[in-house]
């Protein structure tokens, strides 16, 4: 039995839940997977992985000083923390200058890669912006991230659904 069998038979929202959790992956993954393998209610799925996803990224807001002072004491990881630290804030300044903490939520909600509430909450945190803003920025983006990324799975499930079968 594997670990995701493991898991399911314990209970399909804790994955839903873990799937959400991990970086990279968030709701964008676990909405399809909640939805088309373990077919679940869709309202039931966009509803854990939109509360687990926005709480994620309050308590990654809250951790991130106390990790970056830890993380970047080791010369490698601090030297892609200035790699990256330059590009979130060349990427996202000029819109947080138009728009505010609404283009932080933006760059949370558009399910690509590289953004997600783990990008947002450092890029709120490169650009100092306060954490009640932040809040709400994570709230208007998962949500926009979440109403996306439902619809192309309810949307698409029938089309692609010969792909899921087999999962």
């Amino acid at each position: 039995m594997t670990f995701i069998e493991s898991l399911l038979a314990i209970n399909p929202i804790l994955v839903m839940i873990i799937l959400t959790l991990v970086p990279a992956l968030e709701l964008r993954a676990s909405i399809p997977y909640g939805i088309l393998v373990l077919q679940q209610n869709w309202i039931l799925v966009f509803l854990v992985c939109v509360i687990t996803n926005i709480l994620l990224g309050w308590v990654v807001y809250l951790l991130i000083d106390k990790i970056m002072h830890l993380v970047t004491k080791i010369k490698i990881i601090e030297r892609c923390y200035k790699s990256y630290e330059k590009r979130v804030q060349k990427k996202i300044n000029k819109f947080v200058k138009r728009w505010g903490e609404l283009s932080v939520a933006l760059f949370i909600g558009v399910p690509l890669p590289g953004s997600g509430v783990y990008s947002g909450a450092l890029a709120a945190y490169l650009i100092g912006l306060n954490y009640k803003k932040f809040m709400i920025a994570t709230i208007i983006g998962v949500l926009i991230a979440a109403v996306i990324v439902t619809v192309i799975t309810l949307t698409g499930s029938s089309t692609f659904h010969f792909l899921v079968k087999g999962v």
